[in-house]
C-alpha cells in the first residue's frame, strides 16, 4: 500500500496568525511504515532569547506621590528598578482605571475597546460597550501564542458586569483571553484584610485571616511567585509575562500599622504645603523643568467646577480636621509603600533565580490621584456613595484605626491635588492632573543606560508596542482566527538608547465628556468637569484652554485667547481622532438622566429569588435588590439541638444584612452603612428542632430625607411573628465591588459584631433561601450609578 504525506493541519505560526501548516510526514496502513511529524502540532517556541515581562500596575497614583519622582512616600522597589533603568517623565493614561487598563491589555485606544468608561457604565454604542473586541487581542493571546506563559495577577476591571457572576459566561475572563491563570478580584476595589477573590474562572475564599498576618498586597506577592515558580520548574526554558495589579492605590487604602507609622507627622504641614515643597524636589530629579510653576488648587472657574472637587484651604480647616486628613495621607502612604514591599519580594526571587537580568520591568499608575474622597474624606468610603455624610465625631473616633480592618478609608480632595502636583485637577479630569503617571522601565539586558531619566511624550497604548518589538514579534494580522485592528500607539524602544525628541505624533483624551488632545508638544483641553449633567452639555460652543506643554509642563498658562487658529486646529484633530476610534456620542449627563439608560437586572416571576448553600458568592448585581423596597426573606431549614451559623448573608461591617442562628436562636442584623447601634432583632425563645421556615419581614412605609427606605421589620419562625422593631434600610449598594451574596456563611468581612466570619451553618441542614421582593420593584437607580462610577 503506497504511503501519502502532506495533509493540511491548522494551527498558530510564530505571529500569532491562524494558517495552515503542512504534515510532512508519511502515513501508512502500519504505524511501522509510517514517518511521524510533530512539527504542526507543537506549540511554536519564543523568539530565542525573549525577556520575561513583568508590568506592575498601581492605581490612583499621581506623579508628585512617589519618591523616585521627588514625593514623600517611600518606594525602595520602585527605587531600585529606576536606579538600574530609566524614569518616564511624560507617560500618560486615560483618566480611569479600567479605560487605561484597557490600553495596555490590547495597545488599543479606550473607545477601540469599548470602555469609554468602567464596564458598570456601559451602553449600547460601540465605543462604550465593555466588552473588548476579538479583533482586538490582547497580550496576553499575542505572547501565548509565540511560546509564552501569561499570569494575570490582582484587579480585573475589564470583564463586562454581565459576566461577574460564576453561572455567566466566562468569555471575557482572562483565561478566555489569553491568560493561563488568574487570581484577584473582579471589580474596581476590594477590602483588602476581606478582599472577594478569584482564581482562574471560580470565586474562592482568602487563604487566611488578617489576625493571622493577611494582606491582599502580600498574598497577590505570594500568588505571583507561585506562578513564575510553576513556569520555570515545568517549562525552563520558556519566557512568560505577568501583570501585577495590587489593590494599591485604590480605596480603600489598608495597610499593616508599622508601615502606616513610618510617616506620623509626615503629612502635617498640609496638602499645599506639600505641592511648595515637592516641586523643587521634582525639578532637581529632572522630571520636571526649571521654572515649572503651580497650578490652583481649585482651578475650574464656578460655573465649571465640580463640588465634591472642591480643595478645602488647609488652613480653612478645624485642629480636628487637620489632625484626621494627615492621617489620612500617612495611612496612604503606608499602603503604597507596604505594597512596594510586596513587589520587592518579586523582584527578590526573580534575581534571586536568576531570571531579574532578562527580565523587563514596568512599575506604573493607571491615572492621577483620586478625588472620590471629596473634600472631607471618609472612614466609610460607602457612606459617600449612598448619599450618608460622613460624621466628624463619628471619624475622629476612628483615627488611630485608620487604616485597619475597622475602616474603609479614603482621604479628601486636598491630597490628590498634592499628589498630582504641580497639574491641574485629577483622577477624571482629562488635565495632567488626571493622566499624567509615573513610569520606570528596567531591563538589566535589555537597556544600558542605568538612573537617567526620559522626557519624550507616551501614552498607555504605547506599552503593548513596545513589549513586542522587545519580545521580537510584529503584531499578527490575525489572531484566533480574528482579523486584527491596528495598533495606534508607538513602540518607546528607541527611548531606551537616549532621551530626546518623542516620536509619538498625537494623542487623543475623552472621559465623561471631558475632551483634551496632545499634538507635537501642544495640549488643547476643555474646560469642564466630568457628569455636569444635560444643562453643561453644549460641547459645539465648548471653552478650550490651549498650552505648549514641552515649555509648560504644568499647564499653568493657558495660550487660547493669544493663538485662536492653533485652539482650532487642535480641535479639529480632535474629531478626526474621535471619528477613528469610536469616541462618539460624548455623555457627560447627570446621574439621573444617565441612569434611565442603564440596564436593570431582570426580576424573576412573582420576585421570587432562589439561592442554596454551598455556592459561590453572587455578585451584588447579581443578587436580589433590596434596596429601598420592602422584602421578605425565607429559609427552609432542618435544626437540630446544636444548629447555629449564618443562614444567609450579604455586604460587610460597613454595610449589610444576615440572619443566623446563634444561641439556639434566630437573629437578623441589619448594619446600616456601619453606623452603631447595630439593627438587630433576635427570637426571644429557643428554636425547637426539626423542619422550620426562618425568616424576616421588612416593610416599607416611605422613604427619609437622603433615599433611606423607612418601616418596619418583623421576625417569623414559621408563622409566629416572634421580634418586631422600626428600622431604616441604605439606600445604595452594601459595597462597592465584593461582598458577595453566600447562603451558609457569610463569606468575608462579618456583617455583625455578633458573630466571626465565616460562621458556618452547622447542625442540621438548609434546603433554600427565598428573597421575596413581590411587587416592590422601585430601585434608587441614581444612587446605583454613583456607587458604580467610584468603584474605578
Amino acid at each position: 500500500m503506497s504511503g501519502r504525506g502532506g495533509s493540511v493541519v491548522t494551527t498558530s505560526d510564530p505571529g500569532g496568525v491562524l494558517v495552515a501548516k503542512q504534515f510532512k510526514g508519511v502515513v501508512n496502513l502500519d504505524v511501522r511504515d509510517s514517518v511521524a511529524d510533530w512539527t504542526p502540532f507543537r506549540e511554536p517556541p519564543a523568539p530565542d532569547g525573549a525577556p520575561n515581562v513583568l508590568l506592575v500596575l498601581y492605581d490612583d497614583t499621581g506623579l508628585a506621590a512617589w519618591s523616585p519622582y521627588g514625593g514623600r512616600i517611600n518606594m525602595p522597589t520602585m527605587q531600585k528598578l529606576a536606579d538600574n533603568g530609566l524614569t518616564y517623565t511624560q507617560w500618560h493614561t486615560t483618566a480611569l482605571c479600567s479605560p487605561t487598563r484597557s490600553c495596555l491589555l490590547t495597545g488599543r485606544n479606550h473607545h477601540q475597546n469599548g470602555f469609554a468608561q468602567i464596564a458598570e457604565g456601559a451602553q449600547g454604542f460601540p465605543g462604550h460597550t465593555g466588552h473588548i473586541p476579538m479583533e482586538n487581542a490582547t497580550i496576553g493571546e499575542v505572547l501565548r501564542e509565540n511560546g509564552y506563559n501569561t499570569f494575570w495577577v490582582g484587579k480585573n476591571h475589564n470583564i463586562p458586569l454581565d459576566e461577574w457572576a460564576v453561572g455567566a459566561s466566562k468569555r471575557n475572563w482572562p483565561l478566555a483571553r489569553g491568560f493561563d491563570r488568574f487570581y484577584g478580584f473582579i471589580g474596581g476595589e476590594t477590602n483588602n484584610w476581606y478582599p472577594t477573590l478569584a482564581e482562574d474562572n471560580h470565586y474562592v475564599d482568602q487563604p487566611s485571616m488578617p489576625e493571622e498576618g493577611y494582606h491582599l498586597s502580600k498574598d497577590l506577592a505570594d500568588k505571583a511567585i507561585s506562578y513564575i515558580a510553576d513556569s520555570k520548574t515545568s517549562a525552563p526554558k520558556k519566557p512568560w509575562y505577568l501583570w501585577f495589579c495590587p489593590g494599591a492605590n485604590h480605596a480603600p487604602h489598608h495597610a499593616p500599622e508599622e508601615y502606616i507609622a513610618k510617616y506620623a507627622g509626615q503629612f502635617d504641614d498640609g496638602y499645599e504645603a506639600y505641592r511648595e515643597w515637592v516641586l523643587p524636589r521634582m525639578v532637581e530629579k529632572g522630571i520636571l523643568p526649571e521654572g515649572t510653576a503651580l497650578t490652583d488648587i481649585n482651578p475650574l472657574p464656578g460655573e465649571a467646577a465640580q463640588p465634591l472637587d472642591h480643595v478645602r484651604p488647609w488652613d480653612s480647616l478645624s485642629d480636628d480636621e487637620k489632625r484626621l486628613f494627615a492621617r489620612m495621607a500617612e495611612t496612604y502612604a503606608g499602603f503604597s509603600e507596604y505594597t512596594d514591599a510586596q513587589v520587592g519580594r518579586i523582584i527578590d526571587y526573580l534575581e534571586e533565580t536568576g531570571q531579574l537580568d532578562n527580565t523587563i520591568v514596568m512599575y506604573c499608575a493607571d491615572n492621577g490621584a483620586s478625588g472620590e474622597g471629596t473634600p472631607n474624606g471618609s472612614v466609610n468610603e460607602n457612606k459617600f456613595f449612598n448619599a450618608w455624610p460622613d460624621e466628624m465625631d463619628e471619624n475622629l473616633a476612628l483615627l488611630d484605626e485608620l487604616g485597619s480592618p475597622a475602616t474603609y478609608n479614603h482621604y479628601p480632595t486636598g491630597w490628590a491635588t498634592a499628589f498630582s502636583t504641580p497639574f491641574k485637577m485629577f483622577k477624571r479630569y482629562t488635565y495632567q492632573g488626571g493622566v499624567a503617571d509615573p513610569l520606570v522601565i528596567s531591563w538589566p539586558k535589555g537597556i544600558e543606560a542605568r538612573g537617567e531619566v526620559r522626557t519624550q511624550y507616551h501614552h498607555a497604548v504605547d506599552v503593548v508596542p513596545t513589549i513586542l518589538e522587545c519580545v521580537g514579534i510584529e503584531m499578527p494580522d490575525q489572531v484566533l482566527g480574528y482579523a486584527q485592528t491596528e495598533l495606534p500607539g508607538v513602540s518607546m524602544k528607541y527611548s531606551f538608547d537616549a532621551d530626546g525628541p518623542t516620536q509619538k505624533v498625537i494623542q487623543y483624551y475623552e472621559m465623561f465628556g471631558t475632551r483634551a488632545l496632545w499634538h507635537d508638544g501642544w495640549h488643547v483641553v476643555a474646560q469642564r468637569a466630568p457628569q455636569q449633567g444635560a444643562t453643561a452639555a453644549d460641547f459645539v460652543n465648548e471653552t478650550w484652554e490651549l498650552y505648549h506643554s514641552e515649555e509648560d509642563r504644568a499647564e499653568a498658562h493657558d495660550l487660547a485667547d493669544q493663538h485662536p487658529e492653533k485652539v482650532k486646529e487642535l480641535v479639529n484633530l480632535w474629531y478626526v481622532e474621535a471619528g477613528k476610534y469610536d469616541v462618539l456620542p460624548l455623555d457627560n449627563r447627570s446621574l439621573e438622566d444617565l441612569v434611565k439608560e442603564m440596564p436593570v437586572a431582570d426580576i424573576p416571576e412573582g420576585g421570587i429569588y432562589r439561592y442554596y448553600p454551598d455556592t459561590s458568592p453572587l455578585p451584588e448585581f447579581n443578587a436580589a435588590e433590596i434596596r429601598g423596597r420592602s422584602f421578605k426573606i425565607l429559609a427552609d431549614v432542618e435544626l437540630t439541638e446544636d444548629s447555629e451559623g449564618v443562614l444567609i448573608a450579604n455586604g460587610a461591617r460597613f454595610g449589610g444584612h444576615t440572619l443566623f442562628v446563634k444561641d439556639r436562636k434566630l437573629w437578623y442584623v441589619n448594619n446600616f452603612l456601619g453606623i452603631p447601634p447595630e439593627q438587630q432583632l433576635v427570637s426571644p425563645d429557643v428554636l425547637p428542632t426539626g423542619a422550620h421556615v426562618l425568616g424576616v419581614e421588612f416593610s416599607k412605609e416611605s422613604h427619609g430625607d437622603r433615599g433611606q427606605a423607612i418601616g418596619t421589620a418583623t421576625l417569623y419562625v414559621d408563622d409566629l411573628a416572634v421580634a418586631k422593631g422600626d428600622w431604616k434600610t441604605q439606600p445604595g449598594h452594601f459595597a462597592l465591588c465584593g461582598e458577595g451574596l453566600t447562603v451558609g456563611r457569610d463569606s468575608s468581612d462579618p456583617v455583625t459584631k455578633e458573630y466571626a466570619a465565616p460562621y458556618a451553618f452547622t447542625g442540621g441542614r438548609i434546603k433554600v433561601v427565598e428573597i421575596n421582593i413581590g411587587d416592590d420593584v422601585y430601585v434608587d437607580r441614581e444612587r446605583d450609578f454613583h456607587a458604580a462610577m467610584s468603584r474605578d
